[in-house]
């Protein structure tokens, strides 16, 4: 069942999605090569504490960290340990807040000092294919017009979606229903409407759609090696344009 909000449990989406942004800002002050993944999981957890919220991760379904660190071919539930990232990577750093009963859920993928042109080219590939997913998030449209508009762009430039992930709405929950795909054809799935708050998160990979699960039981990383990264916002559904309630102020 796809739960709709009242003005004010939106609002307090909106309260958890703005620690998320102000977190996921600060961890993206900390990201330089020699920098362990474990640091940002630490400064996380304390900054989330600090604003009043609780981290939405850890402990969720056994998971053991504050937020994800996902470095180059891991795509995403990467888990923050003593590696020390290095010129060159990419980190994608997926962070969740439950505050007063609600949760806010962003991802970002972020370049670790310099890196390759075509690295690059994937982070704005993919951060595109989120926009332009979200100019589909309205009153009247279906789900599957999100997950067209992100597979239409990736796909156009040679890139693959994954499948495996999907994104979904949240609220009092982390996970609620509908499950929103970053592929399929227009015009499908549930109608959207006012009140609705999901989270839109494309997650692509420079070569083929193939995950694979490490032994730790969480990272996904690509079955071919390729680099991946993974763009998300927590949106509230409007007439008009979406609310994107995890921008950064």
């Amino acid at each position: 069942m796809i739960i709709i909000k009242s003005e004010e449990e939106v609002r307090k989406v909106a309260r958890a999605c703005r620690i998320v942004a102000r977190t996921l800002a600060e961890l993206g002050e900390m990201v330089a090569p020699g920098v362990r993944t474990e640091e940002l999981a630490r400064r996380a957890e304390e900054s989330i504490g600090s604003q009043g919220g609780v981290p939405a991760f850890k402990g969720y379904r056994g998971y053991p960290a504050s937020i994800c660190t996902s470095v180059n071919e891991q795509v995403v539930h990467g888990i923050p340990s003593g590696r020390r990232l290095e010129e060159g990577d990419i980190l994608s750093i997926d962070l969740g807040v439950l505050m007063e009963g609600f949760y806010g859920d962003a991802a970002v993928t972020l370049p670790v000092g310099e890196i390759s042109p075509e690295a690059a080219r994937l982070l704005a590939v993919t951060e595109e294919a989120l926009y332009l997913g979200l100019r589909a998030v309205r009153a009247g449209a279906r789900v599957s017009d999100i997950g067209s508009a992100v597979q239409r762009h990736v796909e156009s430039h040679g890139y693959s979606v994954v499948r495996t992930f999907v994104g979904h709405g949240i609220g009092k929950s982390l996970h609620e229903e509908p499950q929103i795909p970053n592929y399929g054809a227009p015009g499908r799935g549930p109608r959207l409407r006012e009140g609705m708050t999901l989270a839109i998160e494309p997650m692509v990979t420079m070569g083929g759609p193939d995950v694979a699960i490490l032994r730790d039981g969480w990272t996904a990383v690509t079955a071919d090696g390729s680099l991946a990264a993974h763009f998300e916002h927590t949106v509230a559904v409007t007439d008009g344009e979406p609310l994107i309630l995890t921008r950064s102020e």
